[in-house]
């Protein structure tokens, strides 16, 4: 008999871990207060980064971070295809609690976009996201990462969601919400860049580009709160209160198995790029098939993964392998054992 969780369970559980731990202001402000929010309209934008009506993605392996990441963008088309001269820009890590990459996207990733972002004349750069409830404040998490000293030497604000507004966000479409509660830095800045890390997740199945947005969505809306059974189906509809013009995947150091947190590592040393986060998602979770390390994932169609069909329902990017045109590069000199695994993206994600 299957046994259904209930968001009750979760809701004590969490409060009195906080308790317990003296985080009695999270307490309060994230989970018994509710917060103050202001509508706003959803903004959506088209993927730019397409050839032939193909959505673009590119992978790239080497040693030189900032070289992958540049080279990854060229690859779909360039920076200037999102007119970042003179526009605010958010990046968005995954920075879920205060351990290393990959427990959260590595650092370094971000410095090389902070950097490329810096030549392409970018009139502001934030670097934004919230922690997961028991781990917060989200700055002391960036701050033993490995993020803070990386934003302090290049001079960057950095955002904490929970000190900030929130704004409403309709999702017309959704069954298990009709509204979404989000940080309204999404909604002040121009341009977004979703800069998850790859891992497998013990409850999600799996966290890449669509999941990663969770970071930016209140906490009493987290999906444990709302329908522990539908983890997965309530990630992609909450993903559609925003739009993030770019993707940049952190494959340096990823978890294969367990997860989000510890869990079994390997080093790919990828960057993966696109404009399209179900793209992203099925090249990601194609990376971790090749691995065959966990079963939710090894033993299913990569389409079939509940997230990628929710958002694909919700028409958030592409809704087949037929859609998707996939661009690699290697930069070591031995390049067998990338090009092994590029046989394998192409073979888990149908993409020919």
């Amino acid at each position: 008999m299957k046994i259904t969780k209930h968001p009750l369970f979760y809701f004590i559980g969490i409060t009195i871990y906080l308790f317990l731990k003296f985080k009695w202001l999270y307490v309060f402000k994230h989970l018994f207060r509710n917060p103050k929010t202001r509508k706003v309209n959803p903004k959506y934008h088209q993927n730019v980064y397409k050839n032939s009506n193909k959505t673009l993605v590119s992978v790239v392996k080497g040693d030189n971070i900032y070289s992958m990441l540049k080279e990854g963008i060229e690859l779909i088309g360039g920076l200037d295809k999102i007119d970042i001269k003179g526009k605010s820009v958010l990046i968005k890590p995954n920075i879920v609690n205060r351990y290393p990459s990959p427990a959260n996207t590595n650092p370094y990733v971000i410095k090389a976009i902070i950097k490329l972002l810096q030549e392409y004349g970018a009139s502001k750069i934030l670097v934004g996201d919230m922690s997961a409830i028991f781990a917060l404040p989200t700055k002391k998490n960036a701050i033993k990462s490995g993020f803070w000293e990386v934003i302090q030497d290049e001079d960057i604000q950095f955002v904490s969601f929970e000190d900030r507004g929130w704004v409403e966000v309709d999702i017309p479409e959704g069954r298990f919400i009709k509204k979404a509660i989000v940080s309204e830095v999404l909604y002040e800045v121009d341009k977004i860049i979703n800069v998850p890390v790859i891992k497998t997740h013990g409850y999600a199945t799996y966290t890449i580009s669509l999941k990663n947005f969770i970071g930016a969505v209140h906490a009493k809306q987290r999906p444990y709160f709302i329908a522990p059974d539908y983890w997965e189906e309530i990630v992609a509809e909450l993903t559609a209160a925003y739009t993030p013009h770019l993707n940049i995947i952190d494959g340096t150091r990823i978890i294969i198995k367990g997860g989000p947190t510890k869990g079994k590592i390997a080093e790919p040393n990828l960057i993966i790029v696109t404009g399209d986060r179900i793209a992203a998602d099925i090249v990601g979770l194609s990376v971790i098939k090749a691995f065959g390390e966990w079963e939710r994932i090894s033993n299913k169609d990569v389409w079939a993964q509940r997230q990628i069909k929710r958002a694909i329902e919700l028409r958030l990017g592409v809704s087949g392998p037929s859609e998707l045109k996939i661009v690699s590069k290697c930069q070591c000199a031995d390049k067998s054992e990338f090009e092994e695994l590029i046989q394998k993206i192409h073979q888990y994600s149908n993409v020919s």
